[in-house]
């Protein structure tokens, strides 16, 4: 296969080695042009396959359409074609001369904010689309909210369709002003604003000759130079313990390892090191890092670690330097939003997933839910129901070590799942956030599992 333009020189190995990667998601309301912006995004940087784009040129021609639909490159599943909208999380890799992306588009229809959740967890970048003839709606308000929730560093407005509005700047500033407002009150640290076309091709890749008056980056330019900080190799070391190494060999007879893959921070030999929840402590005695020994090792490698007493460990366990572990709690509050069809009530048990650990639960109270619109709290609504940001305590079976989600984007999260079928409920993120609402006492119902 080659590339669909005149191709540019694949990177070679030493080239992508010395680009940084970026992680980022999009995110819009339905026929807010996403998958078209994400298309030509892709097809004006060279990096569409020659079969991909002839593959969308027929099926373009066969519907009557005189230019490529650049939006199939991205709707891979057969329903999204046919209803012409996003459905599953589309995950896409390319790269440019100066950076690596890992693109995840995500749906617009409310019902799959759940998938946006996903997409944006771990991205460093959020591009929110806006159609410019309808301003901010309900739908943008949630995406900044999940966006300001997930703490992601860098959001992009991208106002789509100016050519339907004449190109005119008064339209793209009212409408950046609002966003940047709302988005500001939330405690998104960084906005930046970009009048596109994205059917067109302005200011996606190449400057617009039909916006003379904006002078700020294309979207991929900015996407090229926005800094990205997720050195997590400095960050608060830990390693979910995802499986014990016991192989009781003739060869190994006594080799006894903790593997599992370092979620953040750096570990080495010789360090003192403790297992959360039981606190009890070693020291590093040894790194195997693919069966070869190493004298350190950082995230997101995997790794077995080695240590120097013989203690109990399981799956589950956390390891953590002894001069930096995070405190145990069996009462957690979180932030959270909620991602199933079934609402969550005041005393719902449920499972806490958090790393490689599942444990009991009872959801004790529900503070708050925040209400998009204003950016307000409704108190003790009782319930959250599908796509629904709020507060909630709750009490686990047993004690859990937390990282606050400010700290910590890997350790501070949690789902809640249904015990009854699996079914992901909620999405958590442990500590303070944007909408952090004044403690309200509930005595909610709580019968049965009481911890």
């Amino acid at each position: 296969m080659t590339s669909a333009t005149e191709p540019t020189e694949p990177l070679s190995v030493e080239q992508l080695s010395a680009t940084t990667l970026l992680r980022f998601a999009t995110a819009g309301s339905v026929d807010d042009g996403k998958s078209t912006l994400v298309g030509r995004l892709l097809h004006d940087s060279k990096s569409v396959l020659t079969d991909q784009l002839e593959a969308v040129e027929r099926v373009s021609a066969d519907r009557g359409q005189d230019t490529p639909d650049l939006a199939l490159l991205t709707d891979g599943l057969r329903a999204e074609r046919e209803q012409g909208i996003t459905i599953d999380v589309a995950y896409r890799y390319f790269a440019t001369a100066r950076r690596r992306f890992i693109l995840a588009d995500t749906p617009g229809h409310v019902q799959y904010t759940r998938n946006m959740v996903t997409g944006a967890s771990t991205a460093d970048l959020a591009v929110v689309l806006v159609d410019a003839r309808n301003g901010v709606i309900e739908q943008t308000r949630r995406h900044a909210a999940v966006a300001a929730l997930l703490r992601v560093p860098h959001v992009v407005l991208a106002v789509n369709k100016m050519d339907l509005v004449d190109y005119r700047e008064s339209v793209f500033a009212a409408i950046a002003e609002e966003f940047t407002a709302y988005a500001s009150e939330l405690g998104v640290p960084e906005i930046t604003a970009i009048p596109i076309s994205a059917l067109a091709g302005d200011n996606v890749v190449e400057p617009s000759a039909n916006m003379d008056w904006y002078g700020g980056p294309t979207v991929l330019e900015h996407l090229e130079t926005v800094p990205v900080s997720h050195d997590l190799a400095h960050c608060h070391a830990r390693l979910p313990v995802q499986y014990v190494i016991r192989p009781q060999t003739a060869e190994h007879p006594d080799y006894r390892g903790y593997a599992g893959q370092i979620a953040a921070g750096t570990f080495r030999v010789g360090e003192s090191v403790t297992v959360l929840p039981s606190g009890r402590t070693s020291k590093v005695a040894g790194i195997d890092l693919l069966g070869t020994p190493v004298d350190i090792a950082w995230t997101p490698q995997s790794v077995t670690l080695l240590l120097a007493d013989d203690i109990d460990i399981s799956r589950g366990d956390l390891l953590v330097p002894s001069k930096d572990a995070p405190p145990t709690t069996q009462d957690v509050e979180a932030t959270v939003c909620h991602v199933a069809d079934q609402p969550l009530t005041v005393g719902h048990r449920v499972l806490l997933k958090h790393g490689t650990r599942t444990v009991k639960a009872i959801v004790k109270d529900i503070p708050s839910r925040l209400t998009l619109d204003d950016l307000s709290l409704h108190p003790h609504p009782g319930r959250l129901v599908a796509n629904d940001i709020g507060r909630v305590k709750i009490r686990t079976a047993e004690p859990l070590p937390l990282d606050s989600y400010a700290d910590s984007r890997r350790t501070g999260a949690f789902i809640l799942i249904d015990p009854s079928d699996g079914t992901t409920l909620t999405a958590g993120m442990v500590g303070e956030s944007f909408a952090a609402p004044q403690p309200v006492k509930n005595e909610g119902d709580d019968d049965g599992w009481d911890f």
